[in-house]
């Protein structure tokens, strides 16, 4: 199985709002710039992330995005979910049965797969996967952040 880009960048995305929760709401524009993910993109995926209750949007100044639970209780299997559809869940093919009748004996492997890693990712929150070498790596560039934030909205006030 191969995650897609949106899994993926949702994934990352995700984990960089967990670290930088307790320094309160992260604007898109720093995610886009510290993971190297266009902007747009990053938005059509958090547009996906907020309507299934994963993440919500913090208007005006100091504004931003943060996790709208802890990430102790949302799974790398519902950030998936949210940003590729009900279709992660079942590699399974179109159709039921052969032409002659048979049921096809690989769309039972690929359902009963298709479960299995969906209950693998279920098993596994966003702050397991933070207690990870990589989240130390964001954490790390979070620490930066503030200054980087400042010299960012300078140029954008200057544009």
């Amino acid at each position: 199985m191969k995650l897609s880009t949106k899994g993926r960048y949702a994934i990352t995305a995700m984990m960089e709002l967990a670290v930088r929760e307790e320094f309160g709401p992260t604007p898109l524009i720093e995610i886009a710039q510290t993971q190297h993910i266009s902007l747009s993109y990053l938005e059509q995926l958090f547009a996906k992330l907020r309507q299934q209750g994963l993440v919500k949007g913090v208007r005006g100044p100091g504004g931003g995005f943060r996790l709208n639970r802890a990430a102790q209780e949302i799974t790398i299997a519902e950030i998936i979910n949210a940003v590729d559809g009900e279709g992660f869940q079942s590699f399974a093919t179109a159709a039921d049965h052969m032409p002659d009748g048979q049921p096809f004996v690989s769309k039972r492997l690929w359902t009963v797969l298709s479960q299995q890693i969906f209950q693998f990712l279920s098993g596994i929150s966003l702050a397991q996967l933070m207690a990870g070498e990589d989240a130390q790596a964001i954490l790390e560039r979070v620490t930066e952040a503030p200054a980087v934030a400042a010299a960012t909205t300078a140029k954008q006030r200057i544009a």
